[in-house]
């Protein structure tokens, strides 16, 4: 059997310093006297300890390696961008370590700030909030590559890549209304989300557009998960008159009314008519397949990376704000409404 690899308690005990101590040697930071320094490097060398020339590295911005922050990883939209963003960093000889905010904006922070004490070269970010990026900026200040996907966050000047959310949700509702629809529902998510804000206008412009009022009883918010769609959609469907159409914000969320409508016995596109925005791989499997919004998951996460690594590269050319358009793809859950 071979030898067993040294440990950092080995090096510390030959020595005869603490773990502490033998740490702050190996890793460069904290303070350790030069010839305390000098004692822990040589019993490391003895020892053949190799976990420090990785946490140096690290430390120190050595290694390619990059990070990605996303909201919830759960979600297929975020799961397709992690997979493309990692297929092209492996294509360009980095490594990629990958968060999930869960749209928690603390959490966001976190994660960033953990990331950033390991030297990480660049990042990209789907910003929970639309406001709150002091974070953020910070990267640009440190003239850290940061790449914004999905959201665009106030005041930060940086690539981005996003798709045309509101063209998009205006698309959709505006199909609604071409089909005699008037009580038009809408399942959102967190306003302080940017896609969230620009689907939401989208659906107020297609309404002004009919010259329909905004109904605040129509709209239900919920957060971006099947379950909590469910019972939003229940709640919204409940009322003494509910909507005749509804549009959902994103693919999990249309999962979810789809179980709500079952569950309650209303069949589209009979007694509601349905388009959410995403397309998702059961939207031809249901019957009727559901018409949705698409946009071009495949091309955002490539996009967003070459961005950066364009960066990491050197290349000093002009901001770059992507804008992808989408496609209303229309199948068989929206019928013709005749009611006023």
């Amino acid at each position: 059997m071979g030898r067993k690899p040294a440990t950092l308690k080995d090096v510390a005990a030959l020595a005869n310093v603490s773990r502490a101590t033998a740490a702050r040697a190996l890793n460069n930071y904290g303070y350790v006297g030069d010839e305390t320094a000098q004692k822990v490097q040589a019993a490391a060398e003895k020892l053949g300890y190799r976990g420090n020339r990785l946490a140096q590295a690290l430390r120190n911005g050595q290694l390619p390696i990059v990070g990605c922050i996303l909201g919830d990883i759960q979600n297929p939209f975020f799961a397709r961008i992690a997979h493309d963003i990692e297929v092209v960093a492996r294509q360009s000889g980095y490594n990629l370590v990958i968060g999930s905010s869960e749209e928690e904006l603390d959490q966001e922070m976190s994660l960033l700030a953990s990331l950033q004490a390991l030297s990480i070269r660049g990042f990209i970010v789907a910003p929970t909030s639309a406001d709150k990026n002091v974070h953020l900026q910070g990267l640009i200040t440190d003239n850290i590559p940061l790449v914004l996907i999905d959201r665009v966050a106030k005041g930060i000047e940086c690539d981005s890549v996003v798709v045309d959310n509101e063209g998009g949700a205006h698309k959709a509702v505006r199909y609604l209304i071409g089909m005699g629809h008037r009580r038009i529902g809408l399942l959102q998510d967190d306003m302080r989300i940017f896609t969230s804000r620009e689907r939401m206008s989208g659906y107020r412009a297609a309404l002004a557009a009919g010259n329909i009022s905004l109904d605040e009883r129509l709209v239900a918010v919920s957060q971006s998960t099947v379950e909590h769609a469910v019972d939003a959609t229940i709640r919204l469907f409940s009322q003494k008159t509910p909507p005749t159409a509804l549009f959902t914000v994103d693919s999990l969320m249309t999962q979810g009314a789809l179980l709500a409508f079952r569950s309650m016995g209303i069949s589209i596109p009979h007694h509601v008519s349905l388009i959410g925005f995403d397309d998702f791989n059961l939207a031809t499997f249901t019957d009727p397949q559901i018409t949705v919004v698409s946009q071009p998951v495949s091309e955002i996460g490539r996009a967003a990376a070459q961005l950066l690594f364009d960066r990491l590269s050197g290349k000093s050319h002009p901001l770059r704000k992507i804008r992808f358009e989408t496609k209303l793809i229309i199948r068989g859950s929206v019928s013709h409404c005749s009611a006023a």
